[in-house]
């Protein structure tokens, strides 16, 4: 026996199109988030579709809340693994979704060599790595001034640096070092002979 499928426009033009239904796991970009203990959260919930507005019933984690814009606000204050449900509304429809806050214990970190030599026309690599912070979590690196960088240079999110300078010189690069939301800036070097 085949189930029932509901009559509804958008089932009808997803079955067309051979493509599946939204989950309600599936209305959000992201819902898993690890922050630290004591440090401010600074991150938003991010829907696929436009025009939703955010509610939740609780705090999503001890100390965590969400606004109707999204943004996650507070600060953690308990270590653990939280589920939280939060509701997404478009109109008078609301759909449930659960939400997981991984807080970590405020582990000191500290950032490792910050200094990368290369030579012009030969390629450069090297990774920006870090010292202490929870086990398991990796860092995540943005460059913070672009202009800084050498031509032919890049630095990735994952703090790895490639390329081939073109020219030869030294260049600080601002970038921001953050470990599940526990962010500080350094300045990476790169000399090129």
């Amino acid at each position: 026996m085949l189930p029932a499928i509901p009559s509804d426009g958008a089932h009808a033009i997803y079955m067309a199109r051979g493509m599946p239904l939204a989950t309600p796991s599936d209305r959000l970009v992201e819902d898993t988030f690890y922050v630290t203990e004591g440090i401010e959260v600074a991150r938003q919930l991010l829907p696929v579709e436009k025009g939703v507005a955010f509610r939740a019933a609780a705090e999503l984690a001890p100390g965590i809340g969400v606004d109707a814009g999204g943004r996650l606000y507070g600060t953690p204050d308990r270590a653990g693994t939280y589920a939280g449900r939060v509701q997404l509304c478009a109109g008078q429809s609301c759909t449930e979704e659960r939400v997981t806050f991984v807080v970590l214990r405020n582990v000191p970190w500290d950032a490792g060599v910050l200094t990368f030599p290369g030579s012009a026309g030969r390629p450069l690599t090297g990774q920006i790595e870090i010292k202490g912070g929870p086990s398991g979590v990796l860092p995540t690196v943005s460059v913070t001034d672009y202009e800084t960088l050498p031509d032919g240079v890049s630095i990735g999110p994952d703090g790895n640096i490639g390329g081939v300078p073109k020219v030869a010189g030294v260049s600080r690069v601002p970038v921001r070092i953050c470990v599940a939301g526990n962010c500080a800036g350094v300045v990476v070097t790169l000399i090129v002979v």
